[in-house]
C-alpha cells in the first residue's frame, strides 16, 4: 500500500515548537546536537527489536522499520549537506525525494538488524561532523531548491527535528 507523500515545508519548526512531538528547535544549543543525535539513535535500537517493527499501524502510516530506515537516510543526507556547507560557498542542496527513496530502497523489506547498525553508524558520523564545526562556520549558508536558506546552525536544529519527531511517531514520547 502506498503512503501519501509528505509535501509540507517543515522549516517552521525553527521558530515554533512542534505541536506533535514537542521539539523546540529554537531552544537547542548547537553544541548539544551531537549528544542529542547519539541519544536519539540509541533509542531507535529497542524499537527495531520489536516483534511488530515491520507492521504498518494503518494504511497511511509507515511502520517503525520504515521510519528507522528513513531516519538513517536523514542522518546521511544531512551530513552530506553539512559537508557541502563547510566546503562550498552557499551550495544548493540536491533534491531528495524521501518518499521515492522509501519505495526504491524498499524500506519495508529491509532487515531490522541491518537498519539498526546502519542507523547507529550514520548517527555517529553526522554527530561527529556537527561536533567538529568551528564557531566561525556557524553562519555559512546552504539552500534548498524551494528557496529555503539555512545557516550551519539552523540546519543542525532543523535536521534534529526529523529523528526526534519520527521517534515520537513510533515510540509515543
Amino acid at each position: 500500500m502506498a503512503i501519501d507523500p509528505d509535501t509540507k515545508d517543515w522549516t517552521w519548526v525553527l521558530e515554533t515548537r512542534c505541536p506533535d512531538c514537542g521539539f523546540a528547535a529554537a531552544e537547542v544549543d548547537f553544541d548539544d546536537i551531537p549528544r542529542l543525535v547519539r541519544r536519539n539513535a540509541a533509542r531507535w535500537i529497542p524499537v527495531l527489536h520489536r516483534a511488530d517493527v515491520a507492521v504498518r499501524p494503518n494504511d497511511h502510516t509507515w511502520s517503525a522499520l520504515e521510519y528507522a530506515a528513513h531516519v538513517r537516510d536523514v542522518f546521511r543526507i544531512f551530513e552530506a549537506r553539512l559537508r557541502m556547507m563547510l566546503t562550498e560557498v552557499d551550495p544548493a542542496f540536491p533534491n531528495w525525494d524521501q518518499d521515492a527513496t522509501a519505495v526504491a530502497d524498499q524500506y519495508d523489506q529491509q532487515e531490522p538488524a541491518v537498519v539498526a547498525r546502519e542507523l547507529t553508524e550514520a548517527a555517529a558520523s553526522v554527530a561527529d561532523a556537527f561536533a567538529h564545526v568551528a564557531v566561525g562556520d556557524l553562519g555559512r549558508t546552504g539552500r534548498r531548491s524551494d528557496g529555503a536558506v539555512f545557516t550551519v546552525a539552523t540546519l543542525g536544529r532543523y535536521f534534529l527535528h526529523d529523528p526526534v519527531h519520527h521517534l515520537h511517531d513510533v515510540a509515543g514520547d
